[in-house]
C-alpha cells in the first residue's frame, strides 16, 4: 500500500509593494514551511535589492543549517516555534512574515527559551529515572542512539517508550520518570520538558 502526500498550499495573494517596503537587512535567506512555497519563492523574486543567500524549506523537525553569507533569516510561516527555535540555534535574527505582518523574533523570546531548555536539562541532571521517546515515524526513528544513551546512563534508571505519535500529555500517565530524553522530532522541547537527544550529546 502506497502513501500519497499531497501538500496543502495557502492560496494568498503577495502585496507586492508590502513587500518591497519591508526593512529587511542584505544577506538574507528565505526559509519556508511547505504550505507557504509558492509565497516564498515569489517574495524572493519581489526582494531582488537584498542579497538572498538560499531558499529552503523547514520542516516541523528540521534543523536546517544556512550558508556563512547568511546574515538574517526571512521565515514566511505560521509556526512560532519555527521562529523561535531557528533563532536559538542559528544565532541569527530571524524575522517571521505572515499574512503580510513581519517582525522580529525578540532577545526575550530566545531568552525564555533558553531558560526552559536549561531547566529541562538541570532537571534531567537530578533525575533518577529516565524515560527515552522513541519515533517508529521515517526520518524520526533513531533507534540505535536511543539504546546508546540508554547504555551511557549508568546512574540512572532509563526505560525506553516506543510510538508512531508522541503525545506529550501522556507523561502524566507515568509519574514515576523524572525527565525525559527525545531522540524522535526536536521541537518537542518547545512546548514541553524534553531534552534533546542533541543537548545531552553535546554536554
Amino acid at each position: 500500500m502506497k502513501t500519497l502526500f499531497i501538500p496543502a498550499k495557502v492560496n494568498s495573494e503577495v502585496n507586492v509593494k508590502k513587500i518591497q517596503s519591508l526593512k529587511l537587512p542584505e544577506n538574507i535567506a528565505i526559509a519556508y514551511s511547505i504550505q507557504y512555497k509558492d509565497i516564498a519563492f515569489k517574495i524572493k523574486e519581489i526582494l531582488s535589492k537584498n542579497k538572498i543567500t538560499e531558499i529552503i524549506q523547514v520542516l516541523g523537525c528540521s534543523k536546517p543549517k544556512f550558508s556563512n553569507e547568511t546574515k538574517a533569516v526571512l521565515l514566511i510561516s505560521s509556526g512560532e516555534f519555527h521562529a523561535v527555535s531557528l533563532a536559538f540555534e542559528t544565532k541569527l535574527p530571524i524575522y517571521i512574515l505572515h499574512s503580510d505582518k513581519l517582525r522580529k523574533i525578540s532577545n526575550e523570546e530566545i531568552s525564555a527559551f533558553e531558560k526552559k531548555k536549561l531547566a529541562s536539562y538541570m532537571k534531567f541532571l537530578n533525575s533518577e529515572k529516565v524515560g527515552i521517546l522513541i519515533s517508529t515515524k521515517p526520518g524520526q526513528e533513531n533507534m540505535k542512539r536511543a539504546f546508546s544513551i540508554k547504555d551511557k546512563l549508568k546512574n540512572k534508571k532509563s526505560y525506553l517508550f516506543l510510538g508512531n505519535e508522541i503525545d506529550t500529555k501522556q507523561f502524566e500517565n507515568f509519574n514515576d520518570i523524572d525527565a525525559w530524553i527525545n531522540t524522535a522530532c526536536p521541537r518537542l522541547d518547545f512546548d514541553s520538558s524534553v531534552i534533546n537527544m542533541s543537548d545531552l550529546e553535546e554536554n
